[in-house]
């Protein structure tokens, strides 16, 4: 790949790596802030808690935090919020906007105009939701029209690449976050905070209904953690964004005609390999948090040869992002 062709692939893979890093924080805050009423004052700190492990990040150290604080720092605050990585998403389309349909960009910019227009004080006197639904839905249109009016080459296979390589980090830190001090996972009897506990996991991966429909509304352990890491049938699942993964990456190789996107291939085959055999015994036979981490660092190392093998200039700053 050219140069200029690089900086196109790490434009379109980052920007499709932002909005899903904003649809993905939208949802686990509106989630959080939606179950605050099923919560002691305990458990929601607790679960705010988990929100910012599953979202990697350190959580706020202050005399006094309440709810409307940490949705605030989470939607406006800084680098690592919905309204930056959003943003961020904009400036790598308009960047590379002739690679791109028309509909993809007016999209990316409708989004960032919300984001942008939003305060913290309309965003909660309007209802938190509203906004957050807006978000979600925003990133869902923008995926669905490059897939039905882009050119399905390697500029397309890039954006796949960014989205399910994200998803598949996202999921994993929020299982670990979640479950990694599960111990007993065969246990049946659920306690009512746990039960929240495991409604909002699942509706944080869009998955409460179609889990229900594989195993119907009884929340155990084993069966949620095999369903968001090892079903391969659902898109929010740590296997189905690998199996995504692993076809872009397939693509991406076979469209350069060269063998440079071989070790690639072979990490991703490793990785799919693993979560087509193992079953929920074996992961939980290891340690889960381990076993999560493991996936994430293998992830990494994909991104990784990603650069080395596609993107002809320095990366250090995107890496720190």
């Amino acid at each position: 790949m050219s140069t200029m062709l690089s900086r196109v692939a790490d434009s379109l893979y980052w920007m499709s790596r932002y909005l899903e890093r904003a649809e993905h924080t939208a949802r686990l805050v509106d989630v959080a802030l939606d179950l605050m009423p099923d919560r002691s004052e305990i458990d929601n700190e607790r679960a705010w808690r988990r929100t910012y492990e599953g979202l990697q990040r350190p959580f706020p150290e202050h005399d006094f935090l309440d709810a409307y604080q940490m949705t605030q720092e989470l939607t406006f605050g800084g680098t690592n919020s919905i309204s930056a990585y959003i943003t961020t998403a904009r400036d790598d389309a308009r960047h590379i906007r002739e690679h791109m349909s028309s509909e993809m960009w007016l999209e990316t910019n409708s989004l960032y105009l919300g984001a942008k227009e939003m305060t913290m004080k309309k965003l909660w006197r309007d209802q938190p939701h509203e906004f957050f639904n807006r978000i979600k839905q925003g990133t869902h249109l923008f995926y669905g029209i490059a897939d039905s009016t882009m050119y399905h080459g390697e500029g397309w296979y890039f954006i796949q690449v960014g989205l399910y390589m994200e998803r598949a980090s996202n999921v994993a830190a929020l299982l670990k976050a979640y479950l990694q001090d599960a111990t007993d996972y065969r246990r049946e009897a659920t306690t009512s905070h746990e039960y929240v506990d495991w409604v909002s996991l699942l509706r944080s991966c869009t998955a409460f209904e179609a889990y229900c429909k594989v195993y119907t509304a009884e929340t155990r352990l084993d069966s949620i953690a095999e369903f968001l890491l090892l079903n391969a049938e659902f898109p929010h699942s740590v296997h189905f964004a690998v199996n995504k993964m692993q076809e872009a990456l397939i693509a991406i190789s076979s469209a350069t005609n060269t063998s440079e996107g071989a070790p690639i291939n072979r990490q991703i085959g490793r990785l799919k390999s693993t979560l087509d055999y193992d079953g929920i015994d074996d992961v939980f036979a290891h340690d889960l948090g381990d076993y999560l981490s493991t996936i994430q660092s293998q992830c990494m190392q994909i991104h990784e040869s990603i650069y080395s093998t596609y993107v002809d200039y320095s990366a250090d700053e995107r890496l720190a992002a």
